[in-house]
């Protein structure tokens, strides 16, 4: 079958394909990236939670008694470690993310996650517990009720259990001990702004924009993904200089991908993405073999002869199916959009309409990068 597209005007349910025009909007600066020494810092705990019933750490666990046996310690109780008996306790990982701008007394989340054998930690309380960074000094500490998204229950070997009930976050759970002020401008009084998506011709565009609003030679180009920016002397004006910049409107390059998810059979593309002539054929075959045991008991007879069994048999069924979308397209140069107008016509399903862009994109016909998730 031969087809001739046209135009795009429509698309099937499962694909989504919004048309982006050649020449995008314009958008602020602060949409395309960040400015370098702006960014959050990991931090990482090791404490208790308290307060399960039943479902915690269980006696094999030496790290929980003796974390237990410490943490009374330091209350003024003493206790051995092996006079510990008690599954309401939990060992856990605490990790938090801190903000570029934290200030002392600001609070941030938390997550919590068991690392002991512990079956749900649902209903616990952790308690307080020291947030280190990667220099092994602490900047946060964290306490409070945990909020546990899922459950697990057991009794007489049977269980019931939903989402991840060894995981939860207390929210707004640490509270922000040491303060931290990002360093923007370096050594030679400068500042750079970092792209998200690497590209020169956007790079270039920045550099342009700030130079035509703030000066001649205030920002250069040093990479596809970094713009070198002049700041003020003596960090005067600093904040009103970084305003303006971010506030820079620019019309950024535009970027020519295919994102497929193959899990959904989804395909997003701008319209104008092209396709150099090619002829597609399409079609499949497939083969499924289905194989049914029955069991043959002659109860009759093996209540006579003790050396009479039952027997397995095993029947084969092959079926082929040689595929009823089959299809062959005739193109010249047009766009991606057309092409999955086309598709769609012939109601081919978007995993083979998957495998055409992907066959398009290694035979060097599709103009764009595919991007698979």
């Amino acid at each position: 079958m031969t087809l001739r597209i046209l135009t795009l005007v429509a698309f099937a349910l499962a694909i989504s394909f919004p048309i982006i025009p050649a020449n995008a909007q314009e958008v602020p600066i602060r949409a395309l990236g960040r400015f370098d020494g702006w960014r959050e810092n990991a931090l990482v705990g090791y404490g208790l939670v308290t307060g399960l019933s039943g479902s915690g750490d269980s006696r094999n666990s030496t790290v929980t008694r003796q974390a237990l046996r410490n943490v009374l310690s330091r209350l003024g109780t003493t206790v051995q470690a092996e006079d510990i008996n008690s599954r309401n306790v939990a060992v856990v990982i605490v990790t938090a993310m801190l903000p570029a701008s934290a200030n002392v007394g600001d609070s941030i989340d938390v997550v919590v996650s068991s690392i002991g054998d512990a079956r749900s930690i649902a209903g616990g309380t952790l308690l307080m517990t020291a947030l280190a960074g990667p220099d092994q000094q602490t900047y946060a500490l964290a306490q409070g009720p945990l909020i546990v998204g899922g459950h697990q229950f057991e009794a007489q070997f049977n269980m019931a259990q939903r989402n991840y009930p060894t995981t939860g976050r207390v929210a707004r759970g640490a509270t922000i001990e040491r303060a931290v002020d990002a360093r923007l401008v370096n050594d030679r009084g400068e500042i750079a702004f970092l792209l998200a998506e690497p590209d020169f011709t956007t790079a270039q565009d920045i550099a342009s924009a700030i130079n035509a609003k703030l000066g001649y030679d205030t920002a250069r180009v040093a990479n596809a993904d970094r713009i070198v920016i002049r700041a003020p002397a003596n960090g005067a004006g600093l904040a009103g200089f970084l305003s303006t910049i971010e506030n820079t409107q620019i019309r950024p390059a535009h970027q020519y991908r295919v994102v497929v998810n193959e899990r959904t059979g989804t395909v997003v593309a701008g319209g104008d993405v092209m396709i150099s002539p090619v002829v597609i054929a399409q079609g499949d075959i497939k083969v499924q073999v289905e194989t049914r045991n029955e069991g043959s008991q002659p109860q009759f007879i093996s209540g006579l002869a003790n050396d009479v069994s039952s027997l397995i048999i095993s029947n084969t069924k092959l079926s082929v199916d040689e595929g009823h979308n089959d299809a062959t397209i005739r193109m010249g140069a047009s766009t991606i959009g057309d092409l999955v107008q086309g598709l769609n016509a012939l109601h081919v399903d978007t995993r083979r309409v998957i495998s055409i862009l992907q066959s398009l994109k290694t035979a060097g016909a599709l103009h764009a990068d595919i991007v698979v998730e």
